[in-house]
């Protein structure tokens, strides 16, 4: 059975306590690894100069106490291999639906690859096909 390293429970503790529960589920059954949970003020305008996010500090759901946002990837990762982030992506998305069905979370999930949710990826300008984020 796969678990978390410690460096992804660290990234994960920083998280709100839904991602938490979700993460925990999925690498129960499906090997991945926290990249990066909760962002600083430097950290979040690094990844915005170098185009790794759309926002500056401290517009991110990654700039929340806890935050409200993930980057999560399968394992081993492969950042090139967008069919394997793409079959994650769906076990993740199930996986949150029943959480949130049975009550255990209290909020819906959007990844990167879906940003307005309609169950489309190829409208999408910016494709982060690792990020997670809490919505009502």
């Amino acid at each position: 059975m796969p678990e978390f390293s410690e460096v992804s429970l660290e990234r994960l503790s920083e998280c709100h306590d839904d991602l938490v529960l979700l993460f925990a589920t999925v690498v129960a059954e499906y090997d991945c690894s926290i990249v990066c949970g909760h962002r600083d003020k430097a950290t979040q305008n690094r990844a915005y100069m170098e185009d790794n996010s759309l926002l500056q500090w401290p517009q991110s759901n990654h700039n929340k106490w806890p935050s409200m946002a993930v980057d999560v990837a399968p394992y081993p990762i492969d950042w090139e291999d967008a069919g394997a982030f793409y079959t994650f992506i769906g076990w993740v998305l199930c996986t949150a639906h029943r959480l949130y069905k049975e009550g255990r979370m209290t909020h819906r999930v959007r990844t990167g690859s879906d940003w307005d949710m309609d169950g489309k990826t190829t409208d999408q300008i910016f494709k982060d096909l690792a990020h997670w984020e809490l919505v009502k």
